[in-house]
């Protein structure tokens, strides 16, 4: 059995958590600024009225209807995003740990924000013609991927994933690209799906960065733990306002770039495969949908959950939404330190 032994500097260990602190507080600073700008422009969010196959939503409509009778807005996770691209290009550029991961946070972010918009002034008539489909999202999702996994491979040098417990690296080359480019739009993906409930995605966003805040130093990666930390900072800014009754919305904008970034850190943390782990809520969320989905299209419309993605399942079979997310909020933590301890197995033991 190994010994850990992690020597810090006092001024290094400062850095990385005042970074998380400016993260705070500039998007403590930047709100006032959103949400003057949003009940101005009447950034309203449109309640879902249709599932994904098609059909009515009506227990989407009688579990969440009352609440879309106030006026809330959304892409709130632009606060976070600016937040965190500002104090980062300030304090904590790095090539090697936070160009890749900033961009692709920003680049998510563009294409959550063109989204928001459309749907937003859509319904005016001039933009209703060019609504981004599923297929168009997935397709400028897999783009940023795509020159994030050209950079990761080509500019990085890297060409290996860590198994876990056996401590051992794989070589595959250039089917890095690949691999980065999966992980990184499926957990884009599965995070925007997680965005359903008051605070749900804000606290499980948050851990899941929290935890590879403390992976990275562990590795001595304090660029990207330093990233991390800035993400959390500023959701926990975000989830204050958040959590029930929220008084605004992540929208698109946010949950594409937390969920590409999640991505990307676990790429450079060499950690993909302990990622399911610690993403194990938006590993439930993105599966029920999926499951949801074949069950509709290969049983005549005969559906698995009440309601997908899951967490609305709960809520329809009687537990109140904060219950909900709560309890997820528990599973995600729990999960986050089982993934710890998943990497520390193959670290040093």
């Amino acid at each position: 059995m190994e010994t850990l032994q992690l020597t810090v500097e006092v001024d290094t260990l400062i850095r990385t958590l005042l970074l998380g602190f400016l993260g705070f507080l500039l998007s403590m600073l930047i709100t006032p600024v959103y949400t003057t700008l949003a009940y101005k422009g009447q950034w309203w969010k449109k309640p879902r009225t249709t599932a994904t196959t098609g059909e009515k939503a009506t227990v989407f409509a009688k579990l969440h209807g009352e609440k879309h009778k106030r006026l809330i807005p959304t892409m709130a996770g632009g606060i976070a995003v600016a937040a965190v691209a500002i104090v980062t290009l300030a304090f904590n550029l790095d090539r090697s740990q936070t160009w890749l991961p900033l961009a692709a946070f920003v680049g998510a972010a563009g294409i959550g924000l063109l989204d928001d918009i459309i749907n937003l002034k859509g319904s005016n008539g001039a933009l209703e013609k060019v609504r981004l489909s599923a297929k168009m999202k997935l397709l400028l999702t897999t783009l940023v991927a795509l020159v994030g996994g050209w950079f990761f491979y080509y500019k990085l040098g890297v060409d290996t994933i860590h198994i876990p417990i056996t401590g051992t690296d794989l070589a595959i080359g250039w089917l890095i690209i690949p691999l980065f480019v999966l992980v990184v739009v499926a957990t884009a993906n599965a995070v925007n799906i997680s965005d359903g409930l008051d605070g749900l995605a804000g606290g499980l966003t948050t851990t899941a960065f929290g935890i590879y805040a403390i992976i990275a130093a562990l590795q001595g990666n304090f660029g990207i733990a330093g990233f991390c930390m800035t993400i959390v900072g500023a959701l926990l800014s975000y989830t204050w306002f958040n959590i029930h009754p929220a008084r605004f919305f992540m929208g698109d904008v946010g949950s594409f770039a937390l969920g590409t970034a999640l991505g990307v850190v676990a790429m450079l943390t060499d950690t993909v495969l302990i990622l399911p782990i610690i993403g194990i809520l938006f590993v439930a969320e993105a599966g029920s949908s999926a499951i949801q989905i074949l069950s509709k299209k290969l049983r005549n419309g005969k559906k698995i959950f009440k309601i997908a993605p899951i967490h609305h399942h709960f809520e329809a079979s009687g537990w109140p939404e904060t219950k909900v997310t709560m309890r997820f909020w528990i599973l995600g933590q729990v999960a986050g330190v089982l993934g710890l301890i998943v990497f520390l197995l193959g670290k040093y033991l």
